[in-house]
């Protein structure tokens, strides 16, 4: 037996509503049926899928794992159906594109607005990701165009130099550090940090240096983006490193930017792909707009 897509979606739906009798009546299937089908695959597979009682029917560490791989196939065959509906209706393609938080928070939606307004007819599909899932990403093709802060990565993609922007420390208005007019890096290592989750760019960069002065981060609490971050340091729950303009769009009463001072603070934010020559029309318009997009401000 080759495996089916019809097959997939029933063993989805079993797992889902846990009873053979109630996937069957839902895709309007003889319960036999639908039963006789999931034999088939186990057989297929070569592995039980499913632990069969009295309570009901449930998954087996395998039918966990094959349950996230259909999903991830019947949403992706669904998305393509979808896709070629709008090419019908007059839609000229879409673009995958991931960036990180400091790429979304400071140059992404202006850039994306632009490009729409010029392409009505192209979907952006965009995801934010940290920068070495990105370049991971572009690499293995989830990713058509990925803007990142640039990072060490093994990732055989294409770069390209796209903006810089720069670090500040955020502080509450009546930290000890409030009144500076500059702080170098080790001058924060005194005192408590909210931070990004590890694996973001920021936090390695940040870590990495610490360790170079063989000093260590005293981590407040981590958060997952910049919003939560400027929000914990305004009621006073330590201080942050971000990117300025991350810092300043928040505009929070009880809050100061103080320059840092090191060269390391600005950084180069890159746009990759994997080729350029391969990209499909839709992305190829994408990366030369936002190569040839004017820095504002």
């Amino acid at each position: 037996m080759k495996l089916d897509l019809t097959s997939l979606k029933l063993f989805v739906r079993v797992v889902e509503e846990g009873t053979i009798a109630k996937a069957a009546e839902l895709e309007h299937i003889a319960a036999a049926a639908v039963s006789r089908r999931l034999s088939d695959l186990e057989h297929a597979l070569g592995t039980s899928l499913l632990l069969r009682s009295n309570k009901g029917i449930e998954a087996t560490p395998a039918g966990m794992s094959l349950l996230y791989m259909s999903r991830k196939l019947i949403n992706s065959l669904e998305d393509i159906q979808i896709q070629m509906q709008e090419f019908s209706g007059g839609m000229q393609g879409s673009v995958s594109l991931h960036a990180n938080i400091s790429a979304i928070t400071q140059f992404v939606p202006d850039l994306v607005k632009s490009f729409l307004q010029k392409h009505p007819r192209i979907r952006i599909n965009l995801e934010e990701r940290n920068s070495l899932s990105i370049a991971r990403g572009i690499a293995d093709g989830s990713a058509e165009i990925g803007i990142f802060t640039r990072l060490p990565h093994n990732a055989d993609i294409e770069t390209f130099p796209f903006r810089t922007d720069r670090l500040v420390v955020l502080v509450h208005s009546e930290h000890p550090l409030a009144a500076r007019e500059s702080l170098s890096f080790r001058e924060t290592l005194d005192y408590e940090h909210v931070s990004l989750y590890q694996g973001t760019q920021l936090n390695y960069q940040l870590t990495k240096v610490a360790g170079e002065m063989n000093r260590r981060i005293k981590l407040r609490t981590a958060v997952s983006g910049y919003d939560a971050m400027c929000l914990l340091v305004n009621v006073g729950l330590g201080l942050a490193i971000l990117p300025e303009t991350s810092a300043r769009i928040y505009r929070l009463p009880n809050a100061v930017v103080v320059p840092l001072q090191e060269e390391w603070a600005t950084r180069e934010i890159v746009v990759g792909v994997k080729s350029r020559q391969a990209l499909l029309p839709a992305a190829t318009m994408m990366l030369e707009h936002l190569l040839e997009a004017p820095v504002s401000g």
